[in-house]
């Protein structure tokens, strides 16, 4: 499937694992398009955010079953890409989150 540069990264994804791996390890999560492959994301992520990427991992998170009393629901399937930036490189869209 051809996607746009623009539709392939959803947004960031900010919790306390994804703190923690881009103040340690240089890494940055992203919820990306569940078409998009290792290859589209990193061009992705080099064109828009000006930023060279070292190495591009990608988890595909099945959603979880929920239930409300009788009602039973799922919640959606997402693709999680984590990012490894090249040494040096640094993301300013964090800079006061």
């Amino acid at each position: 499937m051809k996607l746009d540069l623009h539709d392939v990264i959803y947004h960031p994804l900010i919790t306390e694992r994804s703190s923690d791996l881009r103040e340690g390890l240089n890494k940055v999560v992203f919820i990306v398009s569940p078409y998009a492959n290792k290859h589209q994301i990193k061009l992705a992520i080099e064109k828009t955010l000006k930023v060279k990427v070292a190495k591009v991992n990608i988890i595909n998170v099945e959603g979880k079953k929920k239930r409300m009393g009788k009602f039973e629901g799922k919640r959606p399937n997402r693709k999680k890409a984590i990012v490894t930036l090249m040494k040096g490189e640094k993301l300013d869209i964090f800079e006061g989150v």
